[in-house]
């Protein structure tokens, strides 16, 4: 006799404040605690108005994935969106597989780094830290949702403090500095400063990856239609003013050359602001990776199981566990592959591509709802929506800085 009840679901336990520090947390990681030094690098004083940019670029898909996480409410966000335009079962797939390869290749990449901080502490191996690290956070994802998210916003509250200090410092160290946030706007016919910013905008864009992850958790959120484009725009809004203000006191406070060649620029920026032992940011850089590493193993297990789910991976991966209410046969696999990455995969030539792999993914997304709006679809009442200009933008925008490299010297 067959049993009776219904297979078990995700658990709906996320609100609007645990969705923004989940968004926040995912896209803040450890990215702004290492690319400070290689933007300046780049655009110089100009680095703020680079990642200025890069929202920009942002912001045309951010709203695509508003107007589809209401229209189609289901985990593996894009590589669905993708298919509501495209219809095709390979392109969807491949999509899926994009965004978890780009999710365990930068959840390994973030465990190293992490281990690298916890090393200047405890003298362990790296690869028995890496180990403690993935296996750690791979039972925190498939122990609950909330549980999980909640303990990625409890980390991601102090690696935003540890930021906001940089800034107040930064004031209470100049108060004047402020006033010359007008200096790093380069003027139109500056092209030697304008080819400096579109270089170094490429690297922050990589700093803003992950606010669209939230979509992967709207089967757990209540209220999606309402809670999801909300969470989306407050979380890139203020990643953008953080990232802006913390890069613009960077460049400020430290000479371009000293704060380009350090392998931990915010590090300095830290000691040279308040005087305080690097083991303070120290700290934090371990709480900001560790919350980067649960955040990623979260988002790929939901692509997983939203592929298995519509049948494009085995069916065995859309399990959801009764007790825990998570997809744990997802979960174990993406900790298996990112602690193999991590522990025997050359990461360097891996990590570059990241960037452009999110950008291809995020020009389908955007090509799909110019396609779906063209078609004729309805949205479902009280969807969040945009104009088709919006999406047909974000195309544009997203290629443009995909191919910007071969045209730059």
């Amino acid at each position: 006799m067959q049993d009776p009840s219904p297979p078990p679901e995700l658990r709906r336990a996320i609100g609007l404040p645990l969705l923004v520090l989940y968004g926040l947390g995912i896209t803040i990681g450890a990215g702004i605690y290492v690319l400070i030094g290689t933007a300046a690098d780049k655009a110089g004083i100009y680095a703020p108005t680079a990642f200025l940019f890069a929202a920009f670029v942002m912001a045309f898909s951010a709203a695509s994935f508003a107007e589809f996480s209401g229209r189609i409410p289901q985990s593996a966000g894009e590589a669905v969106y993708v298919d509501a335009g495209f219809g095709w079962d390979w392109l969807t797939l491949a999509t899926g597989l994009f965004i978890v390869f780009s999710a365990t290749i930068a959840g390994a990449a973030i465990s190293l780094g992490c281990a690298g901080y916890v090393a200047s502490i405890v003298p362990l191996p790296q690869w028995a830290i890496v180990t403690i690290i993935v296996v750690s956070m791979g039972l925190l994802a498939a122990r609950g949702i909330k549980e999980s998210v909640m303990f990625a916003g409890i980390l991601t509250v102090i690696e935003i403090l540890g930021l906001v200090v940089i800034i107040v410092s930064g004031y209470l160290h100049e108060p004047q500095m402020f006033y010359e946030i007008p200096s790093v706007f380069p003027s139109i016919g500056d092209t030697a400063a304008l080819t400096g910013i579109f270089g170094a905008s490429l690297i922050a864009f990589f700093a803003f990856i992950g606010f669209d992850d939230v979509v992967n958790l709207v089967e757990e959120t209540h209220n999606p239609k309402r809670t999801m484009p909300w969470a989306i725009v407050i979380s890139l809004i203020a990643v953008t003013v953080i990232y802006f203000l913390v890069v613009f006191v960077a460049v400020k406070s430290v000479p371009i050359p000293e704060l380009a060649g350090s392998s931990a620029p915010i590090g300095l920026l830290f000691e040279r602001l308040t005087g305080v032992s690097p083991l303070g940011i120290t700290l934090i850089a371990i709480v900001a990776t560790l919350n980067g590493v649960v955040i990623e193993i979260i988002m790929a297990s939901r692509v997983i199981y939203g592929l298995g789910k519509k049948g494009r991976l085995p069916g065995r991966l859309s399990r959801i566990d009764p007790r825990t209410q998570t997809p744990l046969n997802a979960t174990v696999l993406i900790t298996v592959i990112m602690l193999l990455a991590a522990v025997f995969v050359p990461l360097g030539f891996l990590v570059e591509t990241t960037s452009q792999i999110i950008l291809a993914v995020f020009a389908l997304v955007n090509l799909s709802l110019v396609i779906v709006k063209l078609r004729g679809d309805p949205a479902p009442e009280g969807v969040f929506t945009v104009p088709i200009v919006m999406p047909f933008i974000g195309v544009l925008t997203c290629m443009f800085l995909l191919f910007g490299p071969l045209f730059i010297g």
